[in-house]
């Protein structure tokens, strides 16, 4: 059990570190536009939130590798399961999750200890604007689109890890900005569990239903498709 038990105290500290840092995305593209004078311009926000994104991905990817392949999202853990690529089991699994959620709420408690009064209405975590089934139905459909995509480009994307990590983040953002509209939205279960927990909302059946359960389903179903349609990469064994 050293193996499972050690990879999901990395996953606690990875979601702890990535909440507390993406959770202020939106403020960082603030004061970089403010800074350079392009607040006006419609789609500035969108490049520099893209780059910002770029950034934090490619520092926390080098973090997570570092960390032995350290995750910060259970959708992702669950849609490379299902696609049948990693070396999790679902013992792992059940000891990551929690982690996961655990690091997160960690993130969200810092981040609104850290960031000044003043600030704080624009680090708010995902939250439901339509009806719970839409909702529900969306965050499930945003979940399979980016971790389908994020299989894709994982395993079956380009070479190098620069132009992954930069697909990557257009991605999310498109997505993001998509699903804005209807569940924040947050496509990572520990993530919408960590700022759920702040607004005590952590323990309703809505969210459980729109931020966790859907989400699964949505993942899930990514891995599966992906591994009907694609094949894996072959594994590269080291001559002796």
């Amino acid at each position: 059990m050293k193996g499972p038990i050690k990879i999901a105290i990395a996953d606690m500290l990875i979601s702890f570190l990535w909440v507390f840092c993406s959770s202020a995305f939106g403020l960082l593209t603030y004061f970089i536009t403010t800074a350079a004078g392009v607040q006006t311009v419609p789609w500035a926000s969108i490049v520099i939130i893209t780059v910002v994104f770029f950034v934090f991905l490619s520092i926390f990817n080098i973090i997570g590798g570092f960390l032995g392949g350290a995750s910060f999202d259970p959708a992702a853990t669950t849609a490379f399961y299902a696609a049948g690529s990693g070396a999790d089991t679902l013992i792992s699994m059940a000891l990551r999750f929690p982690a996961q959620a655990f690091g997160a709420v960690g993130g969200a408690l810092a981040i609104m200890e850290a960031i000044p009064e003043q600030y704080k209405h624009m680090i708010e975590g995902p939250s439901v604007k339509v009806d719970t089934h839409t909702g529900a139905f969306a965050e499930g459909v945003l979940t399979f689109a980016i971790t389908f995509i994020v299989l894709l480009i994982m395993l079956r994307g380009p070479q190098s890890e620069i132009f992954k990590t930069w697909f990557l983040s257009i991605v999310i953002v498109t997505l993001v900005t998509f699903g804005s509209a209807y569940t924040g939205p947050s496509m990572n279960p520990a993530f919408a569990f960590g700022w759920a927990y702040v607004h005590n909302q952590h323990d309703t059946w809505d969210h459980f239903y729109i931020y966790w359960i859907c989400p699964f389903i949505g993942a899930t179903l990514a891995g599966w498709v992906f591994r009907q349609f694609f094949s894996l990469p072959p594994v590269k064994v080291k001559k002796t």
